[in-house]
C-alpha cells in the first residue's frame, strides 16, 4: 500500500464520518466503502473504517449488509475491532421491539425545504398590533379567606437556628 492511497483512504474516511454525523448516510456509505477498498484488510485502521461502515449501512437501511460485514469483522486480527464487531452483531440481530404509536414523535421530512426556500418567509420580529393594549388591573385577594393562623413552625425554626448557632459558638471555643 502506498502512502498516497493511505492518504486518500484517510480523506475518504473523514468525509464518510462527517457525512454520517450530518445524517447523509448514503454519502457516508459511498465514502467509507471507497476508503475500505483502499486499505489492507488486516490493519486496525481498516477495522475502524469498517466499523463505521457497519453503522452507516444500518443507518441507511442496509441491515443485511451491516450484519454480514459485522460477522466478517468478528474474525478480524485486531482485538478491538473483533470486540466491537461482536457487540454490534449482537445488537443488530436483536429482535426489533414494537413501540406504541403514541410513544413516537413524527419528524417531518425537511428534504424539500431547500427547493422551497424562496417561498418561505421568516420574520425575526413579530408584527406590532395597532389595537390598543388592554389595561391589566391587579387582582385583589380577599384577606378574610386567607388562612393567617400561626402554625408554630416559625418558632420551631427560630429555636433550631438559635441552638445551631449557640452550639457552633460553643464548639469554636
Amino acid at each position: 500500500m502506498t502512502t498516497e492511497s493511505l492518504e486518500l483512504a484517510k480523506s475518504r474516511y473523514q468525509a464518510g464520518q462527517a457525512a454520517f454525523e450530518n445524517g447523509q448516510y448514503r454519502e457516508a456509505v459511498e465514502n467509507l466503502e471507497k476508503a475500505s477498498a483502499l486499505l489492507a484488510r488486516n490493519t486496525s485502521f481498516a477495522g475502524e473504517v469498517d466499523i463505521w461502515l457497519v453503522n452507516a449501512y444500518e443507518a441507511s437501511g442496509r441491515s443485511e449488509d451491516a450484519i454480514a460485514l459485522c460477522q466478517q469483522l468478528s474474525r478480524h486480527p485486531h482485538y478491538e475491532t473483533r470486540l466491537q464487531a461482536k457487540r454490534l452483531v449482537y445488537i443488530l440481530q436483536a429482535p426489533k421491539l414494537k413501540r406504541p404509536k403514541e410513544w413516537m414523535t413524527e419528524i417531518p421530512d425537511l428534504a424539500a425545504i431547500s427547493d422551497n426556500e424562496s417561498k418561505i418567509i421568516v420574520t425575526s420580529k413579530p408584527k406590532k398590533s395597532t389595537a390598543k393594549p388592554k389595561s391589566v388591573e391587579p387582582e385583589y385577594v380577599d384577606l378574610s379567606k386567607v388562612n393567617t393562623k400561626d402554625n408554630r413552625f416559625i418558632w420551631l425554626a427560630l429555636i433550631v437556628a438559635a441552638l445551631t448557632i449557640s452550639s457552633l459558638a460553643w464548639l469554636s471555643l
